[in-house]
């Protein structure tokens, strides 16, 4: 019933990640949207924002929503207001994310030469490629390797982890303190014209029946 009546191929998929359809300003207005209309308090919306922001900033790929959900769950937010946050961390903003977090943890971590973007990339690729390598490798003659998940935990992992801390702490402190009041504001609007729409349905529906009650007493009348 949910399916699509043509299947995207794997390149419209893999396209469509990178620029969804109709534009990542429509997809970034569409989960505005949603965050406006989920039927929930401002301040547990604005805590699920935060949870899906600080997501965004973990290297956790793959459980960046399982990781929103048990936040906001924690913080009593809205589980679904954190897993539409998470929509800050997409393809045009990893880049950003990557570079200050590394750099970040790099530094925490007492290594201050950090590491080029590109190779961040490319070690989340080698070390997926060898992580299912080895687990295959349980069920086959062939031997496991770690050295690339060794170079990858110390130098990019670890780094990523310990430094996108602050900045997600700040930027999920932010969204919160941003977002409440506006949200706040929007319900405060949207229950004033509910309201206003309601009278005036009312009144109309008032108006027909005292209409109707005259036309039967001048019927009743004209007998």
């Amino acid at each position: 019933m949910f399916k699509r009546r043509t299947p995207r191929s794997y390149l419209q998929t893999f396209a469509h990640f990178f620029y969804p359809r109709g534009g990542w300003m429509r997809a970034g207005q569409y989960v505005v949207l949603r965050l406006r209309r989920l039927p929930d308090p401002a301040h547990k919306i604005s805590r699920g924002i935060a949870a899906g922001v600080f997501t965004s900033f973990t290297p956790l790929f793959g459980f960046h929503f399982l990781t929103a959900v048990t936040l906001a769950w924690l913080l009593r937010g809205n589980m679904l207001a954190a897993l539409l946050a998470t929509f800050v961390g997409n393809p045009l903003t990893f880049p950003i994310i990557a570079t200050v977090s590394v750099e970040l943890g790099s530094r925490m971590l007492g290594n201050p030469g950090g590491v080029p973007l590109h190779v961040v990339l490319s070690s989340f690729s080698y070390a997926s490629l060898e992580l299912w390598g080895n687990l295959k490798a349980i069920f086959t003659p062939e031997l496991t390797h770690w050295g690339r998940m060794e170079y990858f935990f110390d130098h990019i992992f670890l780094p990523y982890l310990v430094g996108g801390i602050i900045p997600g702490i700040v930027c999920a402190l932010l969204s919160y303190f941003a977002s409440r009041p506006l949200l706040a504001a929007y319900q405060k609007a949207r229950i004033k014209r509910l309201k206003k729409k309601f009278e005036k349905r009312r009144a109309l529906i008032e108006a027909t029946k005292l209409k109707a009650d005259l036309e039967t007493t001048s019927a009743e009348s004209g007998r």
